[in-house]
């Protein structure tokens, strides 16, 4: 085995749906506000599913979409800073469920990046073991670690998960790639955060909320996300020009084009779609991959420019060959 190939994709949201409107109902906002500073226009809310139940109905779309047995999968990688339980691992329900008895299953938390970090390890494990078959789910029920009166934080978010089969191939794919983590940033982006107390019987071991400090966390991403793809497309020895589509985190609208502009590349080649989903965190490469794909925008032998950026802080970049 050379290297492995995405073969299948997929992705799963809420059917519930929110929009700026129902927001300004009960918080100090307004469509043209959020708009304006975000893109976004409206999210998917779960309303009974969790991310087990999501990342299921991807592992299913991906099985339905390809001639990969159930039993012949090795590998199900699950990224999400929104698991069901601390354990089990949401991958380790997914495999229940599916039936994939053979398959070596967990989960791993880089919030935003996970989705791609997901896909570099997995790969890695897969050419280390000569494994044939990998499920990678990035999968979130943000919802559940959200406080709904805070406005910051409120209106950015969604729920949803897509995924990725990856097969064995001959020919090579992952064409380069840059992962880098920033942990002593690690304070401006915060989530389930869970006290100690030093009065064991008083400690009600409750998750704390969602909290981000905005201004620094974009002018992280877009310092940083342009410098994270121009390394890897210098690992994998090919221009910017060369790449087809630019598929980034979707965070917020104006990062996407700043990187863009810093990037000196043509809007259009970047995926766009957070008016839809709100920032689904490491699910959100994997429905714009997904979704575009489904689209046929994407075709066989171009090459893509998987970025992720968030939580850790962290960034990840994959450049693929599709």
């Amino acid at each position: 085995m050379k290297d492995v190939k995405i073969i299948a994709t997929g992705f799963a949201v809420p059917e519930h749906i929110v929009t700026n409107d129902d927001l300004s109902k009960i918080l100090d906002t307004s469509d043209e506000w959020i708009v304006k500073r975000t893109g976004i226009k409206r999210r998917h809310i779960s309303q009974n599913e969790n991310t087990s139940d999501l990342a299921t109905r991807v592992a299913k779309t991906l099985l339905s979409q390809s001639n990969v047995r159930t039993q012949d999968i090795d590998l199900i990688v699950v990224a999400t800073m929104t698991p069901d339980n601390m354990t089990p691992a949401t991958a380790a329900i997914v495999q229940g469920r599916i039936a994939a008895e053979k398959a070596v299953c967990f989960d791993i938390s880089a919030a935003c990046s996970g989705f791609s970090y997901a896909i570099s390890l997995a790969r890695s494990m897969m050419l280390t073991n000569n494994w044939r078959h990998a499920i990678v789910i990035g999968a979130e029920v943000l919802s559940k670690l959200l406080d709904w009166t805070d406005r910051s934080t409120a209106v950015l978010f969604g729920d949803g998960a897509g995924g990725v089969l990856l097969s064995q191939s001959n020919a090579t794919h992952l064409l380069g790639q840059s992962l880098k983590t920033y942990g002593n940033k690690g304070d401006q982006l915060i989530a389930g955060h869970l006290d100690v107390s030093y009065d064991i019987l008083k400690n009600k071991k409750k998750l704390s909320a969602f909290t981000m400090n905005g201004q620094e966390i974009y002018r992280f991403a877009t310092h940083e996300v342009p410098r994270s793809i121009l390394k890897a497309c210098s690992n994998a020895q090919i221009e910017l020009d060369q790449i087809n589509y630019f598929l980034l985190h979707q965070a917020n609208s104006r990062i996407i084009t700043q990187v863009a502009k810093k990037l000196n590349q043509p809007l259009s080649k970047f995926g766009v779609n957070i008016d839809e989903y709100g920032n689904t965190a490491a699910a959100s490469e994997a429905i714009l991959l997904a979704e575009i794909i489904q689209k046929n925008r994407i075709k066989p032998g171009e090459i893509i420019a998987l970025s992720g950026f968030g939580g850790g802080l962290t960034t990840a970049t994959l450049i693929i060959k599709y």
